[in-house]
């Protein structure tokens, strides 16, 4: 792909239609050229083995993987700067060397792509497949076997489960794989004992099967940890977030511009959204009033309420009936939210523009206004967060969203808990790629189906 890129390049600054533009004043043979080409290519390799690239346990993100090939093209990149500016005769023409790092970050992903289909069709088909036992019959588990089981792109096929790692469990194991396979232990267990647990990382070791074990020991409270050594004993410190200093100031400028951009873009559909709200029924275009118009509030950074507007999709006047009238019509009743399925209080505009989040199109102004943020947990009701449990409020830690985990992974469909666990996921994994992979597949959920609106 390196080389074919290289050449792509070399052709394009030769075709008619470039030399038109800028004609050709220096002499650059295409044999001399491929064979530095040649040279440059498996240079890149080097560099792209050292970047991670060809680790067999790879990203099974494309952003990732496309940020990191960009990074790698971009070392080679400086790698023929500095041999140009070395040996000036090597390279007459900055066109040919911008050209092909831009095209060669495309080949290779798009490349890449091909290949992961490829290795996702091998599986269908029991090709590079990866044989696991599982320890223990948890939610956990099962939860796993189920995904393992229906999404066979993930390469794995359980083969054996067990109820535990006992003494008469470990050799019934040793005699299985004698008989069959076995790549992987995963423990999926918390409650096991250590003496178990111990058991059963010796059993891998011994038996060269990789061991790994489900991290839902804190149920919710999913951690990112950073390890350092100290006289050989391994102290491990909980990260709240990268989102501090530079992280909090790289995420606002993006949330800024971005805000910018995106009413730009969609400020049409902002226009028709209000004149379509007003024509519909009688009232406001905008909710930022409760029933008794005081100021309609949500729960910001650090529990502190800021003022909060959308476009209004229900009839004025009924928003507490959510708490009187409709609450037998609740089907989150696993947490403190509150959603209501066919709810009688929405407009026939509210319901379109609900169905497509265009009612949450005006929460551009408040990442403007600094109250939210393009990507974070969902902006909560004070009534809502009063119910919360303690490890609920670690959704607080940062700006609300207008999208995030929780609104790409399933919307209004998820669990109360599943929400907590993503969007904690979220603070502790924050980066801007990140962000930016959410923003991509946000209108992907949108025009999924979900049971609330």
């Amino acid at each position: 792909m390196i080389v074919l890129a290289g050449i792509t390049a070399y052709q394009i600054r030769f075709s008619k239609f470039t030399t038109d533009i800028r004609p050709i004043i220096f002499n650059l043979q295409f044999s001399e050229y491929l064979k530095v080409l040649i040279v440059i290519a498996f240079a890149w390799l080097i560099i792209f083995a050292l970047a991670g690239l060809y680790n067999i346990k790879s990203t099974k993100k494309i952003i990732k993987e496309f940020y990191r090939i960009t990074l790698a093209c971009s070392t080679g990149l400086m790698l023929i700067v500095i041999l140009i500016f070395l040996r000036r005769e090597l390279f007459d023409s900055r066109f040919i060397v911008l050209a092909g790092w831009i095209i060669s970050i495309f080949y290779i992903t798009f490349y890449r792509i091909l290949m992961r289909e490829l290795q996702r069709s091998l599986f269908n088909y029991g090709i590079g497949v990866h044989n696991i036992v599982l320890v223990g019959f948890s939610k956990t588990a099962d939860v796993l076997v189920q995904e393992f089981s229906s999404k066979k792109t993930f390469g794995i096929n359980v083969v054996k489960r067990l109820k535990d790692f006992s003494i008469e469990t470990s050799q019934e194991l040793q005699e299985f794989i004698k008989l069959r396979e076995v790549d992987e232990i995963i423990q999926c267990d918390p409650n096991l004992s250590k003496a178990e647990t111990l058991r059963m990382f010796d059993f891998a070791d011994e038996n060269h099967i990789t061991f790994r074990y489900a991290a839902d020991l804190l149920d919710a409270k999913v951690l990112k940890t950073d390890v350092m050594e100290i006289s050989g004993i391994p102290i491990v410190e909980v990260i709240k977030t990268p989102l501090e200093g530079w992280g909090r100031i790289t995420k606002r400028f993006f949330d800024i511009f971005g805000s910018i951009v995106i009413i730009i873009i969609l400020s049409p559909i902002l226009i028709i959204a209000a004149l379509a709200v007003k024509i519909d029924s009688k009232g406001p275009v905008f909710f930022s009033k409760k029933d008794d118009d005081s100021p309609l509030c949500r729960v910001g950074q650090g529990g502190k309420l800021f003022n909060y507007l959308k476009f209004r999709s229900m009839t004025p006047k009924t928003d507490t009936l959510r708490y009187t009238e409709l609450a037998n019509k609740n089907i989150r009743a696993d947490g403190p939210m509150v959603k209501i399925k066919d709810d009688p209080r929405v407009t026939r505009v509210g319901k379109f523009i609900r169905r497509f989040s265009i009612d949450e199109l005006p929460e551009l102004f408040l990442v403007l206004r600094g109250d939210m943020s393009l990507v974070g947990p969902r902006p909560h009701l004070p009534e809502e967060v009063a119910k919360y449990e303690h490890h609920h409020k670690k959704v607080l830690t940062i700006k609300p969203g207008m999208t995030g985990m929780a609104q790409i992974s399933g919307r209004s469909d998820l669990t109360f808990e599943e929400e907590v666990k993503l969007d904690t996921y979220y603070i502790e994994n924050w980066s801007l790629l990140l962000d930016l992979a959410i923003l991509i597949r946000t209108p992907i959920a949108i025009f999924k189906g979900r049971k609330t609106e």
